[in-house]
C-alpha cells in the first residue's frame, strides 16, 4: 500500500510541503465544524459550531510535524489524496474511515478526520507495532487473510456457488463458508457504519500474497448492508493491477464508480435496500 517496507520511495520534498498544507486545510475545516454525539456520523442535524473553542488534536499536529521533516511521505499522489480528502470536507463532519493498510500516510488520513474514527487494517503485526511505535495516537487491528493472490481467477468464477457470497444473503461475521469474507475482524469494525472505506492493502504484487479480493469483497457487503442514510465511498487503489480491476468490477460495480485519478478509483455505493437484488453484485 502506501507504505510498502520493501519499496519506501523518497519523493520531492515539495511534495511533503503540499501534504502540510492538505493538513492545515483540515484543520481549518475542522474549526468550521462541531462534533456530534451521534453514534452514525456525519449526521445533518444536531452539529454545534465551536469556531471560537476549537483547538487542533493532538495527531493533526503530529502529522504536520512529521510531514513537514521527513522525506518519506505517502505513495498516493497529490491526486489520487484529493479525492478522499474532498469527499471529508464535503461531509463536514466527523465520520468513520475505515482505511486497509497501514503505513507513512496513515497521519494524514486520521488528521483529514478530526472528531471521527479512523481504523486501520493490517496484514502484518509487526509492521503494526512499527508504525504504532512512533504513532500510539493511530488506531489499528491485525488481519488474517485467508486468501492469496493466484487464487484469484477461481475464486471469482466459484464464488456463486457458496450461498453466503451471494448478494443477498452475504454477511462477514463468522461466515467461514464464503472464502472471500473477511470473517474474524474486531467486533468494531462490523458493528459501526462505516462513511468512508479505503482499500490500499493488504499486499498484491506476487502469487502467495493475500492480495486485496477479500477485502473488496467485504468492503462491498459493509456498504451494501448499511442501515443509515446515504453512500458508503469506497476508495480503491492501484487499479491499474488486473486482480484490483477484476474484482472491483465484479462487486463494487462500474455504475457506482463516480471519479478516478491515477490509479485511484472512487465509488459510492448504495445500501442493498436502495438497489435491485439480483445474482450478482453488479
Amino acid at each position: 500500500m502506501m507504505k510498502y517496507r520493501s519499496s519506501i520511495r523518497e519523493k520531492p520534498w515539495f511534495l511533503g510541503l503540499v501534504i502540510v498544507g492538505l493538513i492545515g486545510s483540515a484543520l481549518f475545516i475542522a474549526s468550521l465544524i462541531g462534533i456530534s454525539d451521534n453514534p452514525f456520523l456525519c449526521p445533518l442535524t444536531g452539529v454545534k459550531t465551536r469556531v471560537d473553542s476549537y483547538l487542533p488534536t493532538s495527531i493533526q499536529l503530529q502529522a504536520v510535524l512529521h510531514y513537514a521533516t521527513s522525506h518519506i511521505v505517502p505513495q498516493q499522489s497529490i491526486g489520487e489524496i484529493r479525492i478522499t480528502f474532498n469527499v471529508l470536507k464535503s461531509l463536514a463532519r466527523p465520520c468513520n474511515f475505515l482505511v486497509f493498510g497501514l503505513g507513512h500516510d496513515s497521519l494524514m488520513w486520521a488528521s483529514f478526520n478530526p472528531g471521527g474514527t479512523t481504523l486501520f487494517l493490517e496484514e502484518d503485526p509487526k509492521w503494526v507495532q512499527t508504525v504504532l511505535k512512533n504513532a500510539p495516537e493511530l488506531r489499528a487491528h491485525t488481519v488474517h487473510y485467508r486468501t492469496q493472490l493466484k487464487e484469484a481467477d477461481a475464486l471469482l468464477s466459484s464464488y456463486r456457488s457458496e450461498p453466503s457470497c451471494l448478494p443477498s444473503k452475504a454477511y462477514l461475521r463468522g461466515n467461514d463458508r464464503c472464502k472471500l469474507a473477511l470473517q474474524n475482524l474486531p467486533d468494531e469494525v462490523y458493528d459501526k457504519e462505516w462513511d468512508l472505506i479505503m482499500i490500499d492493502a493488504p499486499r498484491g504484487y506476487f502469487a502467495e500474497a493475500p492480495g486485496r479480493m477479500a477485502a473488496i469483497f467485504s468492503a462491498t457487503v459493509m456498504a451494501r448492508n448499511r442501515k443509515g442514510s446515504g453512500v458508503t465511498h469506497v476508495f480503491l487503489h492501484d487499479v491499474d493491477r488486473k486482480v484490483e480491476k477484476m474484482f472491483a468490477e465484479e462487486f463494487l460495480c462500474r455504475k457506482f464508480l463516480v471519479k478516478g485519478v491515477g490509479r485511484l478509483w472512487h465509488f459510492e455505493i448504495p445500501p442493498a435496500t436502495n438497489v435491485s437484488q439480483g445474482a450478482r453484485f453488479c
